[in-house]
């Protein structure tokens, strides 16, 4: 009578004789078991829920250590382990859950994996889930929850802190890397996630103020974001990749397979075409991107010169010959980005969008599902690639004969002249 003992047993023998397995458990007035239950992968891999915590066995209960994580000291009642997704499940007290996400860790735990200075584990597969309604609730709504990051989880083992810094690449079926990362460099288990896209396309940096906003100014790194002109990353097709975790100069690899949401009615050759038009989409928008970025860094230049220049008839020609120049380039990177847009107010909305901006919105409403290109999506993206090539085709003929000529006035008059360097 109330003796709150952990009281967990074990038979070998169909319950003829039975063991205690309860080495490791705490006895105190809440440390009485509520459940426990096997891992369906790992033989002997034990999960128990007492009255306050929840422990793991990896010796079929011979030893108990916490596996608390942050979950809160509660009542366990009950532990499901969720097969299709490896995934631990605990019932507390009242109406709450804790989901340990992605056992695979614990199930690869061995006393090799313990000895090894860094030791990456063999990833779950991963689903290419594609958002098939928009999530609803009440504002009055008491739950809450958190869902776990989506894409792929990436678990790895560390002896010790590494002196350097741990990367993580990705790379594809032809082994070309498709995105890296910098990990935690915790010792012990550590965990990131690869929300399954590629790297994102290049960063447009404005070096000037938007037109008609002189007041706003770029910031202390010497550039400012482009408003409206977001970057893109590819949510990559399915199929098999590879995790490759280097830790001062030791590498280990693991293969990941990553399959396709199996509620999407798109198939594998529609992804394959979809990717295919998205790859030459994320190809226009870097090199309308490179365009901005080279306009711009020449613009900030003239800006500088023209500053710095004393009033008087023989600064004359040099002011003459740099606004020219900068009218010329404006009137090509007014056609591939809004020039007047600020990132406040309503902007957005008053002013029309330029080429750059279309080919987000083509690439968006391309990769909203897992369906191919229709034949209006490929009309439009044949159009904006015109664009782009005559667009190109006018910024280097302004390189190659106003540019050029500025750069000769420049050196007649002992100036340095004006660069073209791009991030």
């Amino acid at each position: 009578m109330n003796n709150r003992d952990p009281f967990v047993y074990k038979t070998r023998d169909y319950g003829k004789t039975w063991k205690a397995i309860t080495g490791g458990i705490p006895r105190g007035m809440l440390s009485y078991a509520h459940c426990v239950r096997e891992d369906p992968v790992r033989r002997g891999l034990l999960y128990l829920g007492t009255e306050n915590a929840l422990y793991v066995s990896f010796d079929d209960g011979e030893n108990w250590q916490p596996l608390q994580s942050n979950l809160p000291h509660a009542p366990v009642y009950w532990i499901v382990i969720q097969e299709s997704f490896n995934d631990l499940v605990v019932a507390t007290y009242g109406r709450g859950f804790w989901i340990l996400d992605d056992l695979t860790p614990l199930q690869q735990m061995t006393k090799s994996v313990l000895d090894a200075n860094a030791y990456l584990f063999a990833p779950r597969p991963a689903y290419r889930f594609r958002g098939a309604a928009v999530p609803f609730s009440q504002s009055d709504d008491p739950t809450a929850g958190q869902n776990p990051p989506y894409g792929a989880s990436i678990n790895y083992y560390l002896k010790a802190a590494p002196k350097s810094e741990v990367k993580i690449r990705i790379e594809d079926a032809e082994g070309k890397t498709v995105r890296t990362f910098t990990g935690s460099k915790n010792a012990g288990l550590n965990r990131i996630s690869w929300d399954l896209q590629g790297e994102p396309s290049k960063e447009i940096r404005l070096r000037t103020s938007p037109a008609y906003a002189p007041e706003i100014r770029v910031g202390p790194e010497g550039w400012r974001p482009a408003p409206g002109a977001g970057r893109i990353s590819l949510l990559l097709p399915p199929g098999t990749y590879a995790v490759k975790l280097t830790v001062d100069g030791q590498e280990v690899s693991q293969p990941l397979v990553v399959r396709k949401d199996p509620h999407s009615s798109g198939s594998e050759a529609d992804i394959k075409a979809q990717m295919e038009m998205l790859t030459d989409l994320r190809k226009d928008l870097e090199s309308a991107a490179e365009m901005v970025n080279q306009i711009e860094i020449i613009r900030s230049q003239l800006d500088s010169v023209r500053s710095l220049l004393a009033s008087g008839a023989a600064s004359q020609p040099i002011k003459t010959a740099a606004d020219d120049l900068d009218q010329k380039l404006i009137e090509v990177e007014d056609n591939l980005i809004q020039r007047k847009l600020t990132g406040s107010g309503q902007d957005g909305v008053r002013w029309p969008t330029k080429l750059i901006g279309k080919i987000n919105y083509l690439a968006g409403g391309l990769s909203s599902s897992d369906f191919g290109p229709t034949t209006q999506q490929r009309e439009v993206h044949a159009q904006f690639k015109e664009q782009l090539a005559a667009l190109r085709k006018r910024l280097d003929e302004v390189m190659s004969k106003q540019f050029r000529a500025f750069n000769e006035l420049l050196r007649e008059l002992g100036i340095q002249n004006i660069i073209t360097r791009t991030q």
